[in-house]
């Protein structure tokens, strides 16, 4: 594969260096699940689908959803790889992203099985740092978080709104001890002090998402399936069809927003567009 240049990392016809896709190739509405094998569970729910690429943890699913072109793109394990999925999408055309993961919560009221729509992400990762200075904030948009709860409600499944950390660490960022038994004292006060801040869960994606979306004037959410209360020490891997029911018709609602706001000449949806 030949590139343009080592600055501009791309290949004839624009195709992506990592995620192998180009322009026309995915929609503007795109599920980034971490596990290339949730992309499958994702795709399974459409009317139609078409693998576009699977290269190294990136593989992309086009087709429709209740009419509506849909894309999943795995994303490995973090906020590097998920970062480099968002920046090469975007530049085919993607404009809506919402991370469909799975997560640890940290307050004991949250349920293995519960779905967690995050509002916003403490930024524990290290790559939203490359972008922005510290304060900025990882928050997700408006109207991708009312379409999570709309469809969660719609769908009758049990979910839960609030502040999520994302960390590079499964281990010691996430107050786990590492190999040997390894250990510091932030690791070991790191889920009491999150707790008291009222934050819900860990995961390892989120703020990086967030943070750069913004920057770019995208939009982006996440939506993760509880896998672990950190708090009851439970941890089971439950079936991921709910996050991805959830995940998939919240594209549809954010489809029917869209067009609405075209209609009528809006640049945001607010609830009485609908009524």
């Amino acid at each position: 594969m030949k590139l343009k240049s080592a600055d501009y990392v791309e290949g004839a016809g624009g195709l992506q260096y990592h995620i192998q896709c180009k322009r026309g190739d995915v929609s503007r509405y795109v599920l980034l699940p971490g596990d290339p094998e949730r992309v499958d569970v994702i795709s399974s729910q459409w009317d139609e689908k078409r693998e576009i690429a699977y290269h190294r943890e990136y593989k992309t699913h086009t087709g429709k959803y209740k009419g509506v072109e849909i894309s999943a793109t795995s994303t490995g394990i973090g906020a590097p790889s998920a970062t480099i999925a968002l920046e090469e999408l975007a530049r085919i055309g993607a404009d809506t992203f919402i991370r469909v993961g799975s997560t640890g919560a940290i307050q004991e009221n949250i349920e293995i099985g519960d779905l967690i729509i995050s509002s916003s992400a403490v930024r524990l990762e290290g790559t939203s740092k490359q972008y922005v200075r510290v304060e900025y904030p990882a928050s997700a948009n408006y109207e991708v978080i009312l379409a999570l709860i709309q469809a969660s409600e719609s769908l009758g499944f049990k979910y839960h709104v609030g502040v999520t950390a994302s960390t590079d660490s499964f281990y010691l960022g996430q107050g786990r001890h590492g190999f040997r038994n390894y250990t510091q004292s932030f690791s070991e006060n790191i889920v009491k002090d999150l707790r008291r801040a009222n934050v819900l869960n860990f995961e390892m994606e989120a703020a990086s998402l967030f943070t750069v979306s913004n920057i770019y004037g995208l939009r982006a959410g996440s939506i993760a399936i509880v896998f672990a209360n950190r708090i009851k020490d439970e941890f089971e891997i439950v079936s991921q069809d709910s996050v991805a029911k959830v995940a998939n018709e919240a594209v549809k609602i954010l489809n029917e927003w869209d067009s609405e706001k075209e209609k009528k000449g809006k640049k945001y949806f607010y609830p009485k567009l609908v009524s």
